[in-house]
């Protein structure tokens, strides 16, 4: 009898023991992947100071960052939850550090507005698109006329379109109408242009057009200096070398297929390579686009599609002295680039001091592989 009845006396200490061994195992393997996650996130603070080509994996921590991000945030509150002062401590330290980069994502909205707001004067709208050679890749057909139509509802009055395709414009309607508002430069690809075809840049504009002219090539960095009321301001078009990921390698990654594909190693490799490469050829070009921007004592607005995310080299040399107009007063997280789960902001619209940001939207259309950004300024009086 007695001995039954120790027994029973004993199995809550064995069972304790079993669940104190099984969290002990949890927290290891926590342990092992927040000390992970702390390096990839301490990290991608240092990508945006470093040229790609000196570290080969910062492109690929810098697309993602925000996933990082968030993981450490699920990881301080686990070892919070858990009383593990140490761990959490050093998590929260990563994480607090992270919050003044934040904002490159997402910007909370703490109050609603209802109607339109009064802007006052002197405001003007900017619109940036990068409208894919006119492709509509879900009917393969053009989509200049849809394009062209929706700028012209939105009405902005400087428009910055990247892999402007004028041939197809040229057989639109509506860009007939839109001729009629806007002044062009289009740098020398007319209709006619045997590389008219070749992703050129265009900048429309309500105002009038001084002079243009061209950074690198027609087909990366453009500027025109517009007669903005009684000031000259330079608008910089730009559209930076791709990352040469393709439909295929986003569909490839998307849908997850790399978990069963027993040739994803190479292809992975292959992935990154490129990213690498294109990354250090983006870095020259903005380290170009810099030194002539520095030159320019008028306000600025930059626009593009930079092909790089806001953790990023690209993004910190051309933002340097300027004010990203989703920063400002954007809310909520910011996409531009339909594809990749919807995460990458890689098209902006950034403005010099005298230029204020009252406004920022994304407008949801399917019209490219891009989104257009829509931002109104303010001149400074």
């Amino acid at each position: 009898m007695s001995d039954v009845y120790y027994n029973e006396f004993d199995r809550p200490a064995e069972k304790k023991r079993r669940t104190g061994l099984a969290m002990r195992l949890v927290d290891l393997l926590f342990t092992l992947f927040s000390a992970a996650v702390g390096a990839a996130l301490f990290l991608t603070y240092l990508v945006p100071h470093v040229n790609p080509g000196k570290v080969w994996f910062f492109p690929v921590l810098g697309l993602a960052a925000p996933g990082i991000y968030v993981a450490a945030v699920v990881l301080m509150l686990y070892w919070i939850i858990r009383w593990r002062w140490l761990r959490a401590g050093t998590m929260l330290v990563l994480v607090v550090v992270g919050l003044f980069k934040v904002s490159l994502f997402w910007h909370p909205e703490f109050r609603r507005s209802y109607g339109d707001p009064d802007y006052g004067r002197g405001t003007f709208k900017v619109m940036s698109y990068n409208v894919r050679g006119f492709y509509d890749s879900g009917s393969g057909r053009s989509s200049a006329d849809s394009i062209l139509t929706l700028i012209d509802s939105l009405d902005p009055d400087i428009v910055c379109l990247q892999e402007f395709n004028p041939r197809l414009a040229a057989r639109s309607e509506a860009f007939s109408l839109l001729d009629e508002k806007y002044e062009s430069a289009t740098y020398g690809l007319s209709a006619d242009d045997p590389d008219a075809g070749m992703t050129p840049l265009a900048v429309l504009s309500k105002y009038r057009i001084l002079r243009s002219g061209v950074v690198l090539t027609p087909k990366s960095s453009v500027w025109a200096d517009l007669l903005v009321g009684e000031d000259t301001v330079r608008v910089f078009n730009n559209h930076l070398h791709s990352t040469a990921i393709n439909a295929s390698d986003n569909e490839y990654l998307t849908t997850r297929r790399f978990l069963s594909d027993t040739a994803r190693e190479s292809k992975l490799r292959s992935i990154v390579s490129r990213l690498r490469k294109n990354s250090i050829l983006r870095a020259a070009q903005v380290d170009s686009i810099a030194d002539v921007r520095a030159t320019v004592r008028t306000p600025v607005i930059v626009c593009g599609d930079f092909n790089d995310t806001p953790v990023s080299y690209v993004y910190r040399v051309m933002s340097d002295g300027l004010q990203d107009a989703f920063r400002a007063c954007g809310s909520g997280y910011s996409h531009t680039y339909r594809g990749f789960f919807n995460t990458l902001r890689i098209d902006y619209i950034l403005s010099s001091g005298a230029l204020e940001p009252l406004s920022y939207e994304t407008v949801p259309v399917d019209y490219s592989d891009h989104h257009p950004v829509l931002v109104r300024l303010r001149r400074s009086s």
